[in-house]
């Protein structure tokens, strides 16, 4: 795996095998980072990442100059991963937690610019993360939530939803607490 933009471009890291994760492609990262390069400096974004599987999404973040990033990871082997990831690259500001992420959530006091969720497309439980994070008004002012998923489920209704952005068989939804464009 590669991180694809920013200060550690080309870097590649190797993730241990065996572990449970679902890689976000290197196409929809490119697409995801062009999306979201058109709102955000990432100077002064304040980064969450859950169900961070390898860390990539975070790398990437940190990789175009975040410095505020909170990285959540249940299994520890991939938390572990990431830290030393993370920590071997020197990434500022980086916090990796190994914990439940809807633990995190439910304890969460903290506001963000950009969360992302790129949860295992079977979990049970996925179509309840919008709602949760809109609920514990996690999203700070303007920030976006972005949600990584399939075909097989659709946020197109659910209140706060802004858009959604196709990348083959990824897409991803994103929610405001602002609500839909008019």
């Amino acid at each position: 795996m590669r991180i694809i933009g920013g200060s550690f471009k080309s870097m590649r890291f190797n993730p241990p095998a065996n572990i449970p994760t679902r890689p976000t492609t290197d196409m929809a990262k490119e697409g995801l980072f062009n999306m979201l390069n058109n709102y955000f400096n990432f100077d002064n974004v304040k980064f969450l990442d859950l169900f961070g599987g390898t860390g990539s999404i975070s790398y990437e973040f940190s990789s175009r100059g975040c410095t505020d990033i909170t990285n959540v990871e249940r299994f520890p082997k991939c938390a572990q991963f990431i830290k030393k990831t993370a920590t071997e690259m020197k990434m500022e500001g980086f916090k990796s937690l190994q914990m439940d992420v809807f633990a995190y959530i439910e304890m969460c006091h903290e506001k963000f610019d950009i969360i992302f969720a790129g949860p295992p497309y079977a979990l049970e439980n996925m179509d309840s993360i919008p709602d949760l994070i809109i609920q514990k008004n996690m999203i700070d002012g303007e920030g976006w939530f972005v949600m990584e998923h399939n075909p097989n489920h659709h946020y197109d209704e659910y209140p706060n939803f802004l858009l959604k952005k196709n990348y083959g068989s990824t897409i991803f939804s994103v929610f405001t607490n602002a609500g839909k464009l008019k």
